[in-house]
């Protein structure tokens, strides 16, 4: 296996990323159209969070305050408003201070947040209580991620109730309070192509590193040293970071679905699951493979990859526009419950077992999740009418079968107990068909035991 010209062929291009305006200010335009007359949309950004004592997590932005501004310091809110057909774009940010801009770097700062991030008026993020009730004045649909942020809930209640107390005065409060996340959720459904090249990039970075860690695995190894191998790799070639925590599960930890303790020895015979993805410039890959340390499968672990690698083969065929987010479901299901019944682990007719829904004791989750910003991405799976949503160009899932069988299942023959399996890519819904953003990865028993 040629690990360095997998290497090669990552676009390290991308890694010199300049901030685009007018991308953010185009995602802003498509909100305004969505708003009523008179709305006020209040988006706070997220806050240091401490880590140990006075040490801090490295700052991510908050997802949808990052996709509308592009800003990425925190202690920043983006305020919106709409009136007679005028959009205000609004920046509270904190003002550039020498002091501390020694200890935690350069501020954008007031003037920066409008030269830069094209915000129509700026100020410091001290002002924004004094300057709360001027924002909300005149005033009738208010919008909050409500339930995100208490202390900005909170402030955002205390004031429309005051002002609809003083109704008697000739004070008109405003209507309601309202969630924009109902609104920009959809937005982000659907991927513009600055998004699907990030998308890429991380997935381009994720592939090299899954097959690094295929290639150098052997028994003997603990868990979290092939952890410790695709996160440096992850960094190495350009990522941020993981996009959630790595599980590298060996043997019976196979059979946990989100395992992240990653401190197993490896054992000669063990079946590896690594679910690890990078995010590149805030935007996630999903990759799940199993395969075994030996680079042999032996008869159980082959009856039960196999029936998830079909599942998965076939539910992918399912992700083209038209069809709706759960026929790859669908799809995966009839598969799993067929094979697992040939192999006498279910019984009963295929029919009966999906009816009774038999197969969840070895197939428990969904089939994926959309992918974007976050790495269970936002966006509804189900739409107006309460069926699931159809698949549109854009759309970014992932599609991960998979069978867990943990030890001491009863009524399970004992070579199958403790054999977890789970495949997982990313696919890009396209005009077409599908594009699998994952390809290239070995994934075929033959690819797998040739690696």
């Amino acid at each position: 296996m040629h690990v360095t010209s997998s290497t090669n062929k990552i676009n390290h291009n991308l890694t010199n990323y300049t901030f685009n305006d007018a991308i953010f200010t185009s995602r802003r335009e498509k909100l305004f159209k969505e708003l009523p007359e008179k709305s006020l949309v209040i988006i706070p950004n997220n806050n240091i969070s401490i880590r140990s004592n006075d040490t801090e997590y490295k700052f991510r932005p908050d997802s949808d305050f990052y996709y509308l501004t592009g800003f990425e310091e925190p202690n920043s809110i983006c305020v919106l408003k709409k009136d007679n057909g005028a959009f205000t774009y609004t920046m509270f940010v904190e003002p550039n201070n020498k002091e501390k801009e020694i200890w935690s770097g350069k501020r954008v700062g007031l003037e920066g947040v409008q030269s830069i991030y094209k915000a129509n008026e700026s100020y410091s993020i001290f002002d924004f209580d004094s300057k709360l009730k001027e924002l909300i004045k005149g005033t009738e649909y208010i919008y909050l991620p409500f339930g995100k942020n208490k202390e900005l809930d909170l402030k955002i209640t205390s004031l429309l109730g005051d002002l609809k107390l003083k109704n008697r005065s000739g004070v008109k409060a405003p209507l309601g309070i309202f969630d924009f996340r109902d609104i920009v959720h959809k937005m982000r459904l659907i991927k513009d192509n600055h998004e699907i090249d990030f998308i890429q990039k991380a997935s381009d970075i994720s592939k090299v590193s899954h097959i690094l860690a295929m290639y150098k695995s052997k028994p003997g190894m603990f868990e979290y040293e092939l952890e410790a191998l695709i996160e440096d790799n992850f960094r190495a070639l350009g990522g941020n970071c993981p996009a959630y925590s790595t599980i590298v599960g060996s043997g019976k930890n196979t059979t946990t679905l989100h395992y992240i303790n990653n401190n197993k020895k490896i054992q000669e015979n063990d079946l590896i699951l690594i679910d690890a993805g990078c995010e590149y410039n805030y935007y996630a890959s999903d990759v799940t493979r199993t395969f075994p340390v030996s680079h042999k499968f032996n008869s159980a672990q082959k009856d039960i990859y196999e029936i998830v690698l079909k599942a998965q083969e076939e539910a992918i065929k399912e992700v083209k526009v038209g069809n709706r987010f759960i026929d790859p479901y669908n799809k995966a299901t009839l598969i799993i419950a067929e094979g697992l019944k040939e192999l006498g682990l279910l019984n009963g007719s295929t029919e009966e077992i999906i009816k009774k829904e038999d197969y969840k004791k070895f197939f428990m989750h969904n089939i994926g999740h959309w992918l974007g910003l976050d790495v269970h991405d936002a966006g509804p799976y189900i739409d107006d009418s309460g069926n699931s949503i159809k698949l549109t160009p854009g759309m970014v899932l992932t599609i991960e079968p998979g069978i867990y069988i943990p030890n001491h299942s009863e009524g399970i023959p004992e070579h199958f107990q403790g054999i977890g399996v789970r495949i997982e890519d990313d696919i890009l819904v396209t005009e077409n068909g599908n594009k699998v953003l994952t390809n290239g990865i070995p994934k075929t028993v033959k690819e797998i035991e040739l690696s």
